[in-house]
C-alpha cells in the first residue's frame, strides 16, 4: 500500500504531537526489537521511533530495515526520529484520513 502525498501529510500532522515509543540504541535491530515494534504498531497503527546518537544506524537506515521487516510504511524521517504506519484490517482509527 503506497501512501499518497495527502495521506502522508495527514499522518505527519497526526504524529506531530506524539512522543517516541521506542528507542534504537547501540545494539543491533534484532528480532526482539522487531517483535516489540510489530506489537506496538499493531495496537496503535501510527508510532514514532527515536534513534539514539550512539546507534550504528541512521534514522533512514533503521526506518528502511523496519519497514521491510514489518511490511509497514515510513511516513516521515526528521533528524533522529521517524514515523511508521500500518493500517489495521478492521476498525482503523485513520480510515477518514486515508479516504482522502
Amino acid at each position: 500500500m503506497a501512501l499518497t502525498s495527502k495521506q502522508r501529510a495527514a499522518l505527519r500532522s497526526a504524529a506531530n504531537t506524539m512522543d517516541p515509543v521506542y528507542q534504537i540504541g547501540k545494539g543491533e535491530i534484532d528480532d526482539t526489537l522487531k517483535q516489540g515494534i510489530a506489537d506496538c504498531i499493531a495496537a496503535r497503527e501510527l508510532i514514532k521511533v527515536k534513534v539514539l546518537e550512539n546507534s550504528e544506524y541512521s534514522a533512514r537506515e533503521a526506518a528502511d530495515i523496519l519497514c521491510e521487516a514489518l511490511d509497514c510504511e515510513c511516513v516521515q524521517v526528521i533528524g533522529r526520529k521517524f514515523v511508521l504506519f500500518k493500517q489495521k484490517k478492521k476498525e482503523s482509527a485513520y480510515t477518514a484520513v486515508l479516504a482522502k
